[in-house]
């Protein structure tokens, strides 16, 4: 198996970039990782993905016009010969002919079902509407933020004692696990980019048509109430 070259961008501690890497250690995985850059020196997943093995950069954007940035990291990227890109907590937008060079080639994790709850802040956006059911998101990337066609998602229950952190950990745990599920889809070949839309390949239940859209975890032989609870509020 020929295997597509990853490059993973990060501003912060990299728990998604970490579920990736070790994703992608297992031999039968569609994708390795070949780098991790981070625009921000201090950023925690740095010291992570160099303890995992992982060859690491450091392109800062303070100080630097958005241009010049994203032409340094187009550089950064081609030297890598990197085939596909996965924003992983990138803290910072990108020039749109930067995603138009990139398009169908890159994607993001994004802690909300969207097209609900774009931006900052989506757990407490959540509950303040009032909502029973929250989760994460893998889009392909488009110069509108978090406005990409849709890839897979995961569900989450929002239960009554929720506050934000709280729900926001139960996503965490829904994107490690929907994260690499979106990277294969698009490595393989089975999700692909198409008129502003995601085209999905043809295959059968048996090789994971059930799994494009999932809840964080099979659901367990012996259910428990948070299972009991996922789809139901």
């Amino acid at each position: 198996m020929t295997k597509k070259r990853v490059a993973i961008l990060i501003s912060g501690r990299g728990s998604n970039m970490a579920a990736l890497i070790n994703a992608a250690a297992s031999p039968d995985f569609p994708a390795e990782i070949v780098g991790v850059i981070s625009n921000r020196p201090d950023a925690k997943g740095l010291a992570i993905a160099a303890a995992k093995g992982v060859s690491t950069s450091v392109i800062p954007s303070k100080g630097i016009s958005r241009e010049d940035h994203d032409a340094a990291l187009d550089k950064a990227l081609a030297g890598m010969k990197a085939e596909i890109v996965c924003l992983a907590g990138y803290l910072r937008l990108l020039t749109s002919g930067f995603v138009t060079k990139w398009s169908g080639r890159m994607i993001n994790i994004h802690p909300a079902l969207l097209p609900l709850f774009k931006g900052l802040d989506t757990h407490e956006q959540a509950l303040k509407a009032g909502m029973r059911i929250h989760g994460c998101t893998v889009h392909f990337v488009t110069p509108e933020m978090d406005d990409g066609p849709i890839i897979a998602q995961a569900a989450v229950p929002v239960l009554a004692s929720d506050d934000a952190e709280m729900l926001g950990a139960r996503v965490l745990a829904a994107e490690h696990h929907i994260y690499p599920l979106g990277l294969a889809l698009v490595a393989e070949g089975k999700a692909r980019m198409e008129g502003g839309r995601t085209v999905f390949a043809e295959f059968s239940e048996e090789t994971g048509a059930g799994r494009l859209v999932s809840a964080p975890a099979p659901r367990p032989k012996t259910p428990d109430i948070e299972s009991l609870a996922r789809f139901t509020p």
